[in-house]
């Protein structure tokens, strides 16, 4: 399949079209290397994980470079964020493998003792998105084989690359052939065989929520083990009492880091009315500097959209919020960059609508964020829980009780208060509603990738 550079708009490489044969290829290998695999003390596991990190961060400005090109995102943002992050991934699971505890106890009535045991389960398939490829690809791989499990990945089909350089990196390392095995190409012609596969017993999903309910609805029918990471419409909420500058620039970057394109931007602003002229003046007037550029320019802050055919839905959303009566603050339109004839979009504020509003209820996924103005903290909790999804929200205030009582009211798997994206990864992340199902991270990861055994010895 043709693979198009989205700064460019042309495509500038080829990417295997997998079919069902490819996918029944990659389990068999993936079900060949379990046995032995999943019997590799952890030490060892653990030392291999380490060694595919230090490689991650050797090949920075490789992994970096090819992740701006398949994306669009800045080179600056796949530095500073990506490529880090895909290192920091098997580097935490590394070494929380070898300090993973299972639990015994003493049945005294019965002369008994219990212990648990946690056991990797066979093949995972691992399906990751577009928008972060060797961040979140590199988040489900690194469990799934620190717990001995072997795996089946489908990245998508927009941004193979850095997958690619990846298994390089993990043959160098020294894994051993069958642990990870990696197909590209469509949902319908690779992913689904994947989930359908009767020797894939789990399936650890990031995407969109339609996708994921297809994926619900066969794991759901052959039982097995899913975990679902889907999409979100977060709400932005910013009381009176709140830092303004601070809470400025850390809303564009909210709204705006990687083009809009992370499923935990804020999409939705609710700003208390006692300062809501001020607020918006200041928001309008930082957004309008934040730099739409090449993603080889150290002074841009946003590149290209992913495709064409997304710019196309950035754009029909403006045009159906000035349809529905709603204003445009700032941007809202193509962006055109010298050399570059690719799918740049500007970042936008929009005014004017309600929270039911269709706009404001589906996900953009782009760089759009509708600013809503509201009276009271009742007021808001009601609103901003209004919505299908529920992965995760946003809170200024320099009241931190009330901060926190407001994060603890809203419907969100993760609340941020003064801050936004801050992620360690020993604490769940997950979606509430439509959001997902399940949690991984830290021990919520080995439990995902593993099942739990109960052995009670009488003595």
């Amino acid at each position: 399949m043709d693979n198009v550079e989205p700064a460019k708009g042309a495509v500038y490489s080829k990417v295997a079209n997998s079919t069902k044969e490819d996918v029944d290829l990659a389990v068999a290998a993936a079900k060949a290397a379990f046995p032995s695999w999943s019997r590799t003390p952890r030490e060892a596991r653990s030392a291999l994980l380490y060694k595919i990190a230090d490689l991650i961060e050797q090949n920075l400005n490789d992994l970096a470079d090819a992740e701006s090109r398949d994306t669009g995102k800045t080179v600056a943002m796949a530095r500073a964020l990506d490529i880090p992050r895909a290192a920091a991934n098997f580097r935490f699971f590394a070494g929380a493998i070898l300090h993973f505890e299972d639990m015994s106890t003493h049945h005294e009535q019965s002369g008994s003792i219990m212990y648990t045991v946690s056991q990797p389960i066979g093949v995972a398939g691992l399906i990751s998105p577009w928008n972060l490829p060797l961040y979140l690809l590199t988040w489900k791989i690194a469990p799934a084989i620190a717990t001995g499990n072997t795996c089946v990945c489908k990245p998508s089909e927009l941004t193979p690359v850095s997958a690619w350089i990846l298994c390089k990196l993990m043959k160098q390392a020294g894994l051993p052939p069958g642990v990870v095995n990696m197909i590209h190409g469509l949902g319908a012609s690779a992913g689904q065989p994947l989930v359908e596969h009767p020797d894939v017993p789990l399936i650890s999903f990031t995407g969109g929520t339609s996708t994921g309910r297809r994926i619900g609805a066969v794991t759901g029918s052959l039982l097995k083990r899913v975990s679902l990471e889907l999409g979100g419409k977060n709400p932005h909420i910013i009381f009176d009492d709140c830092d303004l500058e601070k809470t400025v620039a850390t809303s564009v970057r909210a709204c705006f880091t990687n083009q809009g394109e992370i499923c935990l931007c804020s999409e939705r602003m609710f700003v208390q009315k006692g300062i809501y002229e001020e607020f918006l003046k200041r928001f309008v007037a930082a957004t309008a500097q934040w730099k739409v550029g090449s993603p080889t320019d150290p002074s841009s802050n946003m590149g290209a959209l992913i495709s064409e055919q997304h710019l196309k839905k950035v754009q029909s959303y403006v045009e159906l919020a000035q349809k529905l009566g709603g204003k445009v603050e700032v941007g809202g339109k193509v962006v055109s960059v010298p050399d570059h004839p690719g799918y740049f979009f500007a970042p936008t504020i929009i005014t004017g609508l309600s929270n039911d509003s269709q706009v404001c209820q589906e996900e953009i996924f782009g760089p759009i964020v509708n600013v809503i103005p509201f009276d009271t903290e009742e007021e808001v909790i009601g609103i901003a829980n209004q919505i299908p999804y529920g992965l995760s929200a946003t809170v200024f205030s320099e009241n931190i009780g009330r901060a926190n009582r407001v994060a603890l009211a809203l419907h969100s798997g993760t609340v941020w208060v003064n801050s936004w994206l801050v992620r360690d990864l020993r604490v769940p992340f997950g979606g509430a509603k439509v959001s997902g199902i399940g949690r991984e991270g830290g021990k919520f990861s080995f439990d995902f990738f593993c099942e739990k055994k109960t052995v009670s010895c009488k003595y």
